[in-house]
């Protein structure tokens, strides 16, 4: 699923970077670009950054397994 549309920048591609080891926005801002142009979609990018093995992001939606 996209979560920056203006930079077209998947769930996935976060959540590699993620794994890679970015920690902030700040490091996915860098890395990705994500959320540098409307800033709609940062709390979305910030959600894979605080979610765990025992979240699941679903359609924009922190949901607890």
């Amino acid at each position: 699923m996209f979560v920056c549309i203006c930079n077209a920048i998947t769930d996935r591609q976060i959540q590699e970077t993620v794994a890679a080891g970015a920690s902030t926005l700040g490091d996915l801002q860098a890395q990705l670009g994500v959320a540098t142009c409307c800033g709609c979609c940062s709390d979305l990018a910030s959600s894979f950054l605080n979610s765990t093995s025992q979240n699941q992001i679903t359609a924009g939606i922190n949901v607890q397994s």
